[in-house]
């Protein structure tokens, strides 16, 4: 008997996007089968008490799961240190997890699908990692899921035995690179991913994300995803950690379940191509580019 995968969602202090994530994640088919952590972070000043006050409060109020149990930190972890500690408890308490972050919505098939695929390449030392986000790549030749290099952070869902490769340490990871892994990793330099590795370095970033990702690449590691995208991110609005006010992320999520997974273990090239196609067109022309900024300057 299939044993569903725990849910970790990590809470900080915008209610309102906690509590459509909760209500959208409360809708999939499995929500009632499934045990939800709930991982709210501690106030990092006394500004922000308020807010993660009235986040907790409703958190109190959460039905439709098999089972919620809710950590409060007392203190301020940030993000990356919740996100790592998180994860490693559940999948050493239960071999595998899915996370979902506050400004996250979902298609009703969006559980169905991490725990289809956490089962069907349970043993597939190669994959890694499991995401439900897709960028808006107007590739209607992608099959409806492939594999790729890349891990997105937007809803995904992992092993222990993938896991207990995630290297924190970012001098042991940038000791592995040289010029044509930095190429390879970046997308031939189409995404800043190198960058977001330098500035974790210099102290200008927190990601646990980019240090996930850069695990999986020095592995050899493949992340399945989506090519219509399961989750969109609500939190371009200014409000998240990482989030600038923009639209290039912004999609509209697949409303169908997923009913291919592909047998073939490996990276998808026409979906490399289109992805990476998306990646170097996705800001536009320069004076697209400098409206934009006007407009997120002035709004």
């Amino acid at each position: 008997m299939q044993t569903f995968a725990p849910i970790a969602l990590f809470v900080y202090n915008r209610p309102q996007h906690t509590a459509r994530t909760l209500k959208f994640l409360a809708q999939n088919e499995l929500a009632s089968e499934s045990r939800l952590f709930v991982f709210s972070d501690g106030p990092k000043s006394n500004a922000d008490e308020d807010k993660v006050t009235a986040v907790r409060e409703l958190l109190k109020n959460i039905s439709g799961f098999k089972s919620v149990e809710i950590i409060e930190r007392k203190e301020n972890m940030g993000l990356a240190n919740s996100v790592i500690t998180g994860v490693s408890r559940l999948v050493s308490d239960y071999k595998q997890v899915i996370v979902f972050e506050d400004d996250l919505i979902s298609s009703p098939y969006t559980l169905t699908y991490f725990n289809e695929a956490l089962e069907r390449y349970r043993d597939e030392e190669k994959v890694m990692h499991i995401g439900a986000y897709m960028f808006n790549v107007n590739d209607a030749q992608l099959p409806e899921t492939f594999f790729y290099r890349v891990a997105t952070s937007w809803g995904w869902a992992t092993w222990e035995r993938a896991w207990q490769h995630f290297e924190p340490n970012i001098d042991t990871l940038i000791a592995r690179f040289d010029q044509s892994k930095k190429s390879a990793f970046s997308i031939e330099h189409t995404m800043n991913f190198w960058k977001q590795v330098r500035d974790f370095k210099r102290g200008k970033n927190n990601s646990w994300a980019i240090r996930w990702y850069a695990s999986i690449f020095l592995k050899g590691g493949l992340t399945l995803n989506p090519a219509h995208s399961l989750v969109n991110n609500i939190g371009h609005d200014g409000t998240g950690v990482h989030s600038g006010i923009n639209d290039i992320y912004n999609v509209i999520i697949n409303p169908k379940p997923i009913s291919y997974f592909p047998e073939q273990i490996s990276e998808n090239h026409e979906a490399y191509i289109a992805i990476k196609s998306f990646l170097s067109t996705r800001k536009g022309s320069l004076w697209q580019r400098l409206k934009r900024y006007i407009e997120q300057r002035f709004k």
